[in-house]
């Protein structure tokens, strides 16, 4: 279903939403018809977060529904609880009829992302909900956000064996096609030719040759904002292989490259007055006879010589040479998402990725942003003392630390070797999955990261044309 689809014209029937906070739920109620009250009042509604409750009309249909949410002075308020509705509600068109200030963007996002599903490989479900835009509210730039988001979600849950390097590929050829952008792959032993020799010796095992894939949009003299997704289509560890229990999800190892792919959609169909380009180096971590081991030497695009201590730290391997290519040319700003460690899982949980740089001045705007479009990033510091951890005897650095504290930022200090000359560099250790169904993102697939960068170039270099 296309996100238009959602969206009803401002005269169509609908039923009212009420959004009710503790305080505004007096005036609330004394606005009700006497029946809806007492039917209310006979449930014992009470203004909770989340607490839902369908009113009937004297034909039992539905009149209203009443929705408990945050108090605003609440520590654990969640804007996005909106988001909830669609799985709760019958199919039917839906209209706010209460909204605290100011929330009716972010209401009506939250709605519109909880309606997603992923339909590719079962029978589609028919009807659903849909909302009539408050006033205000710019349909266009939620259809964009929307449009991007479900597009990412939608490449993390497709399998490996319908999504592996050609098809992260494909989805990127699609995207420069729609918007009019350049787009250049350079495949298999290319990568060597082309001085890659890491991409190239992560995804050399697959049947499915590695690649990295380049696009440019936009200006050639307008600013260099440059993006860079981790695309391992899946990740068996390599020789170092994972237990089956870890390769499950392993499907969403391209998770920062579908990321960046939504930003880069985002940032296209805005117009943003920005010189795009979007680096994903595309790869199987696979395992046959061609596989590079543990212990194996890689010299990297950059120069650096790279002992391999373990053969399931690859992400950093291809994201060092796709990273080490965007910063030759100086990007005012250099990004990438990468699924990279464990230990960020572990420091933050499943919800809050870590952003890791060495800008004051950015993470502290991607951080206010990330909140306020509740896309939350959290900055942890690029230690330099833990540096000593990825020291090698026989190469310059190696890739994973030779202990096991501190795994992310270990990871992100092992990036910030290939970067130089951008002006501004961050690095997202997202999860890109939903482990259960919360207001606004279903269980699956999940693009982090994205819709704050978004918010943060829109208010650098412009808001949409």
């Amino acid at each position: 279903m296309t996100v238009h689809a959602l969206v009803a014209a401002i005269d169509t029937p609908s039923i009212a939403i009420h959004l009710v906070q503790p305080d505004g739920w007096p005036g609330v109620r004394d606005s009700l018809p006497a029946s809806a009250r007492a039917f209310a009042e006979a449930h014992g509604f009470e203004p909770k977060p989340g607490r839902c409750l369908a009113l009937p009309d004297a034909k039992g249909t539905i009149a209203a529904v009443l929705f408990g949410i945050d108090p605003a002075d609440s520590p654990r308020a969640n804007p996005f609880l909106p988001g909830k509705l669609p799985g709760l509600l019958p199919d039917g068109t839906y209209h706010f009829a209460t909204l605290p200030p100011g929330s009716a963007e972010t209401a009506t996002l939250a709605f519109l992302l909880g309606t997603y599903r992923f339909e590719r490989y079962c029978e589609p479900k028919e009807g659903g909900c849909r909302i009539v835009l408050p006033d205000g509210v710019d349909g266009d730039e939620l259809a964009r956000i929307v449009e991007a988001v479900t597009l990412g979600r939608d490449l993390i849950n497709t399998p490996a064996n319908d999504l592996g390097p050609d098809g992260i590929e494909e989805a990127i050829r699609a995207l420069g096609t729609r918007f009019g952008a350049g787009v250049r792959t350079i495949v298999g032993d290319e990568l060597l030719a082309h001085n890659l020799p890491m991409i190239h010796a992560v995804g050399r095992a697959s049947a499915v040759p590695p690649r990295l894939i380049d696009l440019t949009w936009g200006a050639a003299d307008a600013p260099k904002v440059t993006l860079v997704g981790k695309g391992v289509a899946f990740d068996t560890g390599g020789l170092d292989i994972k237990p089956s229990s870890a390769m499950l999800l392993m499907k969403k190892d391209m998770g920062g490259a579908a990321a960046a792919i939504a930003l880069a959609q985002m940032i296209m169909d805005a117009r943003l007055p920005v010189r795009l380009r979007l680096l994903v180096p595309a790869v199987e971590n696979a395992v046959s006879g061609a596989s590079f081991r543990p212990g194996d030497i890689l010299r990297s695009r950059k120069g650096i010589t790279v002992e391999i201590g373990n053969t399931d730290a690859e992400g950093r391997l291809i994201l060092a040479d796709a990273l080490a290519l965007a910063d030759e040319e100086a990007p005012e700003l250099l990004i990438d998402f990468a699924t990279l460690t464990g230990a960020a899982r572990v420091a933050l949980g499943p919800d809050l990725p870590p952003l890791f740089t060495r800008d004051d001045s950015l993470a502290s705007e991607l951080q206010r942003l990330g909140l306020a479009v509740w896309d939350p990033l959290w900055r942890l510091p690029l230690w330099g003392t833990y540096d000593s951890m990825l020291e090698s005897k026989v190469a310059q650095v190696n890739n994973v630390s030779s202990g096991g504290f501190a795994g992310a930022i270990t990871a992100a200090l092992f990036l910030q070797r290939f970067v130089e000359k951008a002006a501004a560099y961050a690095h997202l250790d997202i999860y890109a999955w939903n482990p259960s169904t919360k207001p606004g993102r279903p269980e699956g697939g999940e693009v982090q990261g994205a819709r704050a960068l978004y918010a943060y170039l829109k208010g650098r270099y412009g808001s949409p044309a």
